[in-house]
């Protein structure tokens, strides 16, 4: 399992970086524009690849657990048709927002609720379904999250550090201005799998306090120098900050241990990821539920006596095409894994 440093003293309530991260950001916008104003413009990947493998059929009833602006929830209506129910549940209450406007004509097949895709047991009954047909889990995230104002995900703009889905909780600011820099290295190094993150969490101590993207951005850029294989210096160092604030990881294992629950006897699970810590966790909790024997290598033979509750679907990852990455390069890293409850 993995988990937040158990060193980490995060001031999540500390008010004095409250009270200076409010004055200095007062001129920017955080919500970008309004829910009314923003289109859907994420490219939903692996979308052919997903419904095959979900087997999505007629009268269906199926979780899209990370709904975005509903790419693949309006497929999966589509293909369930006439009369499939989705369950679509999403952190960030503008995704949903704008998927309601998108889903709009499906009517009660589309079941979209603001929530943790963690908790989609309760979400799932508290909406009268006891068990699903399929589950679909794109780890993630959406075009317009990066490209939207309010969200601090990019280093591409400057605009307040906050990175939280759904506005609960630290920010990415806390993070940076409350840690400590042995904890903040850990950070970096564990779920950036940054290797110059001493280097940049002693950095960052140095210039504290830092409220913006443009000003972590710049403080790595110059501590670990220029672009390394195409990418912006401060990628990982982005991609730490963004798990640890909505504690993705976590969420990602209690996530799992609830689809299993809820999937019906040949019901299936896929799940795309895109970076090497998300799709560990995938492939080991894949790897449990699969296996005949869970005893530890060392053992001369089993005594376990395990029933495996899934059956893989396919060995293979399932990667996106060439044409898929030439028409959408950020789906370069995805990977599709699928497996069937018995």
């Amino acid at each position: 399992m993995v988990t937040v440093p158990a060193a980490m003293t995060w001031a999540w309530s500390n008010i004095h970086w409250a009270n200076l991260l409010v004055s200095q950001s007062a001129s920017y916008k955080f919500d970008g524009a309004s829910d009314s104003d923003v289109e859907p413009v994420h490219q939903p990947v692996l979308l052919a690849e997903s419904l095959q493998f979900l087997a999505v059929a007629a009268g269906g009833t199926y979780v899209d657990g990370t709904l975005g602006e509903g790419g693949h929830t309006l497929e999966i209506l589509e293909a369930s048709g006439p009369n499939g129910v989705v369950l679509g549940i999403d952190r960030d209450p503008r995704s949903v927002a704008v998927a309601r406007r998108r889903l709009d004509s499906y009517g009660g097949r589309a079941v979209l609720v603001h929530g943790n895709y963690a908790d989609m047991q309760r979400i799932a009954g508290d909406n009268g379904i006891s068990a699903v047909d399929g589950i679909l889990l794109d780890l993630g995230f959406s075009s317009r999250q990066v490209n939207t104002a309010g969200y601090g995900f990019s280093f591409q703009t400057d605009e307040p550090l906050d990175m939280r889905y759904d506005r609960e909780g630290a920010t990415a600011a806390d993070i940076v201005n409350s840690s400590n820099e042995s904890d903040l290295a850990d950070v970096i190094f564990q779920y950036g799998e940054e290797r110059r993150s001493r280097a940049i969490a002693r950095a960052i101590v140095r210039n504290r306090p830092i409220f913006t993207t443009g000003q972590l951005a710049e403080v790595v850029a110059r501590t670990v120098g220029g672009r390394r294989g195409g990418r912006h210096p401060a990628t990982r160092t982005f991609q730490a900050l963004r798990i640890a604030v909505n504690r993705e990881l976590e969420q990602v294992e209690a996530g799992l241990a609830a689809a299993g629950d809820l999937l019906k006897p040949g019901g299936r699970l896929a799940v795309i990821s895109y970076h090497s810590l998300e799709d560990r966790l995938v492939k080991e909790w894949m790897d449990r539920e699969t296996a005949t024997c869970v005893c530890p290598p060392d053992f001369p033979v089993c005594v376990c006596e395990q029933e495996p509750r899934f059956r893989v679907v396919r060995r293979r990852i399932v990667r996106p095409s060439e044409q898929e990455i030439t028409e959408n390069p950020r789906s370069r890293s995805a990977r599709l894994r699928v497996v069937e409850r018995i």
